[in-house]
């Protein structure tokens, strides 16, 4: 009698992967289901809160210290930048710096490549100082940033940064070494996790050790971020009891304006077995405004220093900047003086407006 092959019901058969593996009944075993189970009504849940990601540690006051303060657009005497665009898309330029001022180089030469998985960038001065950048996109959600320095002081420092939906995770090392018999270096491990729409919370570690005839030394610190419609408010508590917080609000479209505070217990005159402790700090308010041709920044602290920039663009490719800094307490003054100077080329810059945003890629900074 002939049997009918089709007719008999099919019966699901294991995975061959799974009944190969020597460590399946790793994954195939109650404890591990139930496990997996709880883990994935915990992200159904933490989903349905619609919690966006809140950044970095290292960039919690971004909005305040990049943006509204002077810290990284001042400074002294003469300075000109000029940029040539090679290409858009990979993203190549090579730049020349020529200044005249304090704590500035003379000439400096710059080149930068960039596309959507790989960021390289490379600068070296007259006094033979060279600095390079490289990072590189494994996934959308994981990014290894590395940094080095030859010269005068030589410096490695490795990031490793993931990027999830309502956290970031990262960790850093800085000088990493290993050729003593031991571990030397810097290490930071940081998590920042939103906990509702608004608030975010975060802890960072830091174990260092300079060298083996040291001992190790492991501090904590702790952030706090909260983010309404137009403002922001941040507050950070270092191990060393430094505490640091910044608010910043958007007044309209066009004015955005900062403070940032600074708190922190030094020693007295005596040392720390000789005197009490002395608090010091330092306040600052900034203000930037957005016109449709130049940028104003302006800032004041409360140990008498006040400063402003004005950054206009004279044509598509050429702007000027003049900053100013008074210190009254010292009774010092500063002023700087730069140009920009862009040239892409007529091809590139019609390729720019006929592809709009997308002729840039998305490039791993």
């Amino acid at each position: 009698m002939a049997l009918n092959v089709e007719s008999l019901p099919s019966q699901p058969l294991p995975s061959q992967s799974q009944s190969q593996s020597p460590l399946g009944f790793l994954t195939s075993n109650p404890i591990a289901n139930a496990i997996s189970d709880v883990y994935n009504s915990f992200s159904e849940r933490r989903a349905k809160l619609g919690l966006s990601n809140p950044g970095t540690v290292e960039t919690i006051a971004k909005e305040v210290q990049r943006e509204v303060s002077l810290n990284n657009y001042m400074h002294s005497g003469i300075r000109a930048d000029i940029t040539k665009v090679v290409s858009l898309s990979p993203l190549f330029q090579v730049s020349h710096q020529l200044a005249m001022g304090e704590h500035q180089n003379p000439y400096a030469f710059a080149g930068l490549f960039g596309t959507n998985k790989v960021f390289l960038q490379g600068n070296v001065d007259n006094s033979g100082l060279l600095s390079t950048r490289f990072n590189y996109r494994w996934n959308p959600s994981l990014v290894t940033k590395s940094q080095f320095q030859i010269g005068t002081q030589d410096m490695a420092s490795i990031d490793h940064e993931y990027t999830g939906s309502d956290f970031t995770s990262s960790i850093k090392m800085l000088n990493p070494s290993y050729l003593e018999g031991g571990l030397t270096g810097i290490y930071m491990l940081s998590h920042l996790q939103s906990v509702t729409r608004k608030l975010a919370l975060g802890i960072e570690a830091v174990w260092q050790r300079a060298a083996l005839s040291q001992p190790p030394d492991c501090t904590l610190s702790y952030c706090a971020k909260y983010k309404s419609d137009d403002w922001i408010a941040t507050a950070q508590l270092h191990a060393q009891g430094a505490l640091n917080t910044t608010y910043w609000r958007r007044i309209s479209d066009k004015v955005q304006a900062g403070a940032d505070m600074t708190l922190q217990v030094v020693p007295g005159p005596g040392g720390l077995m000789g005197g009490p402790l002395q608090k010091e700090g330092v306040t600052s308010v900034g203000v930037k405004y957005d016109f449709r041709m130049s940028v104003f920044r302006a800032q004041v602290d409360s140990k008498g220093k006040l400063g402003c920039i004005l950054e206009k663009r004279m044509a598509p490719s050429v702007m000027m900047s003049f900053c100013a800094d008074v210190d009254y307490y010292t009774r010092n003054a500063k002023v700087g003086l730069g140009i920009t100077i862009e040239n892409s080329g007529e091809e590139l810059q019609e390729q720019q407006e006929a592809l709009g945003p997308q002729a840039s890629p998305n490039i791993p900074f």
